[in-house]
């Protein structure tokens, strides 16, 4: 069992190292429970351990944390497999706490005392503790050294060195990440010390779900995630229920194969939920995560060092990926626009357009393709897909037995749109492109009309299902596939409806 030696400001005092909690004894997930009040706080701590046995609860989100602890002595007396730690995170370092060193100090003693197992202490207030005062938090729970950068990813290596200047028994390092590089950055040092201490890191903010999945797989001891949703602590925290369930972190391992959505914007992609749930369904160790790059290069990085294995993209990157890839197929070429890349057993990437696919296939489903008259509106990688793949199979490509909406015109904004007027609408068929949201203003219109309507989710999962299947080489689960967006679609637009 490694003991932290001491750095000259510790030096003072013997330190007697608490009880190492060995990394395999903790969960991948450690849930966060906040709330405003004491009463408040039992009860979601009741409901959250239901199915969490590890918690953080933020102490500093109450205006008297003290008057917690009995009724919490009481529960964790009572609920014995349950691992908490106390927080009280001052507010000069991001927390809500405004008391002094000194009271902080005096809270996570009592807290200790009343049944936490854990006590995470800020880098600061381990600096302004003198080394009798670090030893007594030692000496009464396992400490949890933490740094956090809420402005970007900086120096790590030197926080990295400046916390090895106590003995704490897990070391937690978050930072903020502006690039999607920032996470392999975090990534790397968890790499370069995870084997000799017990770490966790991650990067916060909506760049920041790289590490949030794979850490665990870089050494990161486990990961915090929010209670649910409404409720983060942290820019770009996700619910414990969507690391478990969608992300299925629990089965994070070095073997597992990183595949990714790249899009800006692509907070609204329910790839990630199709996805993972088809190699769930097809037991493959794989996980699906979105990305969001600031720019190209930033996600060749990033496909190149995770690595990743299989890469959906959206706008506006599906002309601007082309150069950058080994070799893409005939139809990736003539349409000037690649949706999908998979990396070859000798690390090149292939691109591929399946967006052709996902929209003749509900198409044919309904219709004799050829000589049907069909107007595509847009000008984007979907548009110039939908127009080669009608061409190709004989349709005319002006006017119009369906009308394909290939435009953005109608995503979820705080005033519906639509690409057309009421009485523009003059059709048998509305292909609307986009799912979120599922009955868009044009989809409503067409409606009105008795219009016969393709919803966004036909091509979606049918391009999708493609994907999966050049990924793969495997059939793809399809009902599983669109059974998943639609549910979480429902589960969205409730959201939206404030149910």
């Amino acid at each position: 069992m490694p003991i932290f030696v001491p750095s000259h400001t510790m030096k003072a005092a013997s330190v007697i190292p608490a009880p190492r909690f060995l990394r395999m004894q903790f969960p991948r997930v450690c849930t966060v429970v906040i709330a405003q009040n004491p009463a408040d706080l039992l009860e979601k701590v009741d409901q959250v351990c239901r199915d969490n046995s590890f918690i953080e609860i933020r102490l500093d989100y109450l205006s008297k944390p003290a008057l917690a602890f009995p009724r919490l002595k009481q529960f964790f007396a009572a609920h014995r497999d349950i691992t908490a730690i106390a927080t009280c995170r001052r507010a000069v370092n991001g927390g809500h706490f405004r008391g002094s060193v000194a009271s902080q100090y005096e809270l996570l003693i009592k807290a200790a005392q009343n049944g936490f197992r854990l006590l995470d202490v800020e880098l600061e207030t381990a600096a302004q503790l003198k080394p009798h005062e670090f030893e007594k938090l030692r000496n009464v729970a396992a400490v949890v050294l933490s740094f956090h950068d809420f402005k970007g990813t900086k120096k790590l290596g030197e926080t990295w060195q400046r916390m090895q200047e106590f003995p704490a028994d897990i070391f937690k390092a978050v930072s903020t990440a502006r690039t999607l590089s920032d996470n392999l950055a975090m990534l790397r040092l968890l790499q370069a010390h995870s084997d000799h201490y017990t770490m966790v890191g991650l990067c916060m903010g909506e760049l920041g779900i790289i590490s949030r999945v794979l850490g665990v797989r870089a050494g990161s001891a486990f990961t915090f995630a929010a209670a649910r949703e409404g409720e983060e602590t942290a820019p770009g925290q996700i619910t414990s229920k969507a690391l478990r369930e969608t992300y299925r972190i629990d089965r994070v391992d070095a073997a597992t194969k990183v595949y990714a959505v790249a899009g800006d914007p692509i907070s609204h992609s329910l790839s990630p939920v199709m996805m993972n749930t088809a190699f769930r369904r097809e037991n493959i160790n794989a996980v699906y995560i979105a990305l969001q790059p600031r720019e190209i290069n930033d996600l060749l990085s990033c496909m190149q060092e995770i690595p990743i294995h299989g890469l959906s993209v959206t706008m506006p990157l599906k002309q601007e990926i082309i150069k950058h890839l080994d070799r893409t197929d005939a139809l990736t070429q003539k349409i000037g626009a690649c949706n999908t890349v998979i990396r070859s057993a000798d690390g090149k990437f292939y691109g591929f357009n399946t967006d052709v696919a996902g929209v003749i296939r509900p198409l044919e489903e309904r219709i004799n393709l050829r000589g049907a008259r069909i107007l595509v509106l847009g000008a984007g990688g979907a548009a110039r897909a939908a127009v080669f793949g009608l061409k190709e199979r004989g349709s005319d490509v002006y006017d119009f037995d369906v009308i394909i909406n290939a435009t953005p015109v109608g995503m979820k904004s705080s005033k519906p749109q639509a690409p057309l007027e009421e009485n523009e609408l003059r059709t048998k068929y509305l292909f609307e492109m986009i799912y979120s949201p599922l009955e868009t203003k044009l989809v409503k219109m067409a409606r009105a009309k008795n219009i016969h309507v393709i919803t966004g989710d036909a091509m979606f999962v049918h391009q999708g299902v493609r994907q999966f299947e050049i990924w793969t080489g495997k059939p793809a689960p399809f009902e599983d596939m669109h059974r998943s967006v639609l549910f979480a679609i429902a589960q969205r637009d409730a959201q939206g409806n404030g149910k």
